[in-house]
């Protein structure tokens, strides 16, 4: 899982050299070190297309094949408390999230094994995608009201998350950037930190993270951030997620549609978040111009 969506970075320099980013994911350390610690041997068998973190497809000895993610600077117990529960009881609702086959933690890492779903990614959102899109959401309405224990979302509107949601980066790299920042925190200081609900969140829910075939959804992958709270995040980051791809315009107004029915109060803390996501990971991994494209996006519902 990448704990921040996909940008549409052009492969150059990041736009200020000086800020920390994130760790990418050493495949063949992770599978060398997963067997010392668990006596599991895997091999690689290539890298999963997209993302930014880093995921690996592997192969048992008998020819089962998976699929490997991390999560930097995490623990174990909290990600089988938290993320992987919320995937858990989704998937034992029929929801197409993929089954946990093996955690292990690795230095200040967690390993994570996961079941390999059929399909290929999703690269361009149509109009029949998108009608299935919005069924998912609506099954993850109210799907975690029978575990309290799993985290809520943390929007990181008045603080810095690990590793993303940075302020920083927003306060220095423009006037724009800087403006976008204190909008954010203006909006921060009339929400409360966690977001309240019941639903499951995925956090991460953009095209890259969709999995079909034959035209239809056969899973939805990358759950390292989930969490409980409001599942209209995800669509707002859907919306995000598809700023960075070629879509159907008029896809892209079906979806802007479904967010301006959003309640103000519901919809402003759900986009500051995604804005400042999305800004903060262009201003220390990508270039000005791609700063400047997420920008355009965020601005859109800032008045």
């Amino acid at each position: 899982m990448t704990p921040v969506p996909p940008g549409r970075g052009t492969g150059a320099a990041p736009a200020a050299g000086r800020w920390e980013r994130a760790e990418r994911l050493d495949a063949a350390r992770a599978v060398d070190a997963l067997h010392a610690r668990t006596g599991v041997r895997l091999t690689l068998d290539g890298a999963c297309p997209g993302g930014q973190v880093g995921a690996a497809y592997v192969r048992r000895a008998d020819g089962h094949r998976s699929v490997l993610t991390w999560r930097p600077h995490a623990s174990a117990e909290e990600m089988r408390a938290g993320p992987l529960a919320v995937a858990e009881a989704l998937r034992s609702a029929g929801y197409p999230a993929p089954a946990t086959e093996l955690v292990a933690q690795i230095g200040h890492a967690v390993v994570i094994v996961q079941e390999l779903l059929p399909g290929t990614k999703v690269d361009r959102l149509d109009h029949r995608t998108l009608d299935q899109v919005l069924d998912l959401n609506a099954r993850q309405a109210g799907r975690l009201a029978d575990h309290p224990g799993i985290p809520a979302v943390d929007l990181h509107l008045r603080d810095d998350g690990a590793g993303y949601c940075l302020h920083e980066p927003l306060r220095r790299h423009n006037r724009r950037s800087a403006a976008l920042e204190r909008w954010v925190a203006a909006v921060g200081a009339d929400a409360g930190p966690r977001m309240a609900g019941t639903d499951a969140v995925h956090l991460d829910f953009h095209p890259g993270n969709l999995l079909a075939s034959g035209g239809a959804v056969t899973g939805v992958v990358d759950w390292d951030g989930a969490a409980r709270g409001d599942r209209r995040l995800d669509l707002v980051t859907l919306r995000f997620g598809i700023h960075a791809q070629e879509t159907d315009p008029d896809v892209t107004a079906r979806l802007d549609d479904v967010l301006d029915a959003y309640p103000e109060d519901v919809l402003r803390p759900l986009w500051a978040h995604m804005s400042l996501r999305m800004v903060d990971w262009a201003v220390r991994h990508f270039t000005p111009v791609d700063v400047e494209h997420w920008l355009d996006l965020a601005e859109r519902r800032t008045g």
